[in-house]
């Protein structure tokens, strides 16, 4: 995507590993290090827009260039359902190692050329890709940290992906080993064993514009999941932890790792759109 290629021609590697080093280590499950997530908006002043046209178009990229990229591990796209802008695109990639973003980038330009040689052809697939959308966009990386709940079925329907943006409080008397102890365990007894969210991925800021954020994503079968996931979780944590005082101690000791500052969004995942 036009817009995407932007991103991986100005990343510098000085700006990344705060958070990184702290939070996700060597026993991190195999597959994606690094997510680049690029925020675009529809262009509401373009007036032949069309789901379907707009699908297609980049559909076509992705079968061209994205799926033949070796070095893009996974790519999809999400729209705005509740989020603070109705004009909110989302497109996620995901890659193995942070060089291979870069190398992605390249590998995109060459598949390129390949998918549209004539150069007049290929201005005008980008002009039709890009009438879809605003000049502006933002751009953020993430690292990849454990806990993961992978899906168990294919994700080849349109699917509730809720996404809870916490802040880190970086506390004095805090050690990676008791934030990392009580994280796992937690997810392990709640995540994990919570039947109604069918994936969840976790991760932390690695580049953009705050590094305190720990982003996690969840994966819902319908919008109506999501009290019966809260509903859910919450009795996983009595069955957990059925000592109330030892749960308050427990909350208390997880609590001082976070600012008590979250966000919640709500996106659609696209199936079509998706590698």
């Amino acid at each position: 995507m036009k817009t995407t290629r932007k991103l991986l021609i100005v990343i510098t590697i000085a700006l990344l590993l705060f958070s990184t080093k702290t939070f996700a280590q060597e026993d991190a499950p195999k597959g994606p290090e690094y997510i680049t997530v690029t925020t675009m908006h529809w262009n509401m002043e373009y007036k032949d827009f069309d789901k379907d046209t707009w699908i297609a178009v980049e559909k076509e990229f992705l079968d061209k260039v994205t799926k033949k990229n070796e070095y893009i591990v996974g790519a999809g796209f999400y729209w705005h359902r509740y989020t603070p802008d109705n004009r909110e695109v989302v497109y996620v990639q995901s890659f193995a190692s942070w060089e291979d973003i870069n190398k992605a980038g390249e590998r995109n330009n060459e598949l390129i050329e390949q998918a549209w040689p004539d150069e007049d052809a290929r201005d005008l697939f980008f002009k039709k890709q890009s009438a879809y959308y605003s000049n502006f966009h933002s751009d953020e990386i993430y690292a990849t940290i454990p806990g993961a709940k992978l899906p168990t079925a294919p994700m080849d329907k349109e699917m509730i992906t809720y996404v809870r943006v916490s802040h880190f409080a970086f506390p004095e008397d805090g050690t990676q080993k008791e934030f990392k102890e009580l994280r796992m365990e937690g997810t392990k007894k709640i995540i994990h064993q919570n039947e109604h969210i069918k994936a969840y991925f976790p991760s932390v800021h690695a580049w953009g514009a705050d590094r305190t954020e720990f982003v996690e994503v969840f994966y819902l079968d319908s919008e109506a999941d999501l009290d019966k996931m809260f509903n859910r979780s919450a009795e996983l944590v009595k069955a957990a932890w059925p000592d109330d005082d030892a749960r308050k101690e427990r909350g208390k000791k997880m609590g001082k790792y976070f600012t008590g500052v979250h966000g919640d969004y709500i996106y659609t995942f696209i199936p079509e759109l998706s590698k």
